[in-house]
């Protein structure tokens, strides 16, 4: 499967809501509740230090966002948010995505990766970071609420850039 990434433009946005929408309605991997209309997604994704897409042609396949994790004298450290098309899933455009943001970090200024809330059970994720390189900092207990009223614990990772 040929996959771009490239910075997103305004007419992406009605399938990257719909990418964005599906995980925090799964309620199994994004710590938000409420989900993005079309224009406070504009004003996110435009807000994100990068945010960019996976493309198959002019389908949107997934997407990430990249902003600082922190602000002044941490903020050489970076965050990441990613979400794939639930039927495109597991054909790697999350590595390529996490790919691309390592890269796109690096070229911002970042120093450090940082992903402060991945959910204990989000075992495929949790396989990617690590298959990359990402060292496990530590575990939250209980950190996350899912969409079942239960609570999971989170993992702290990070990678040097």
């Amino acid at each position: 499967m040929k996959i771009s990434i490239r910075k997103y433009n305004d007419s992406d946005i009605p399938s990257m809501v719909e990418i964005w929408n599906d995980v925090v309605r799964d309620a199994n991997a994004f710590p938000q509740t409420e989900e993005l209309t079309i224009d406070s997604a504009r004003e996110f994704f435009g807000s994100q230090t990068f945010t960019a897409v996976a493309v198959r042609g002019d389908e949107v396949l997934g997407l990430y966002i990249l902003h600082p994790n922190n602000v002044g004298r941490c903020g050489h450290i970076a965050n990441s948010s990613y979400a794939v098309r639930k039927n495109f899933r597991g054909n790697h455009i999350g590595e390529k995505l996490v790919m691309h943001s390592l890269k796109t970090a690096r070229e911002h200024g970042f120093l450090i990766m940082q992903f402060n809330a991945v959910v204990s059970t989000n075992t495929a994720a949790i396989h990617l970071y690590e298959k990359i390189g990402f060292k496990r900092v530590g575990t939250i207990p209980r950190g996350f609420l899912n969409g079942n009223g239960n609570y999971e614990d989170i993992i702290i990772y990070y990678i040097d850039l």
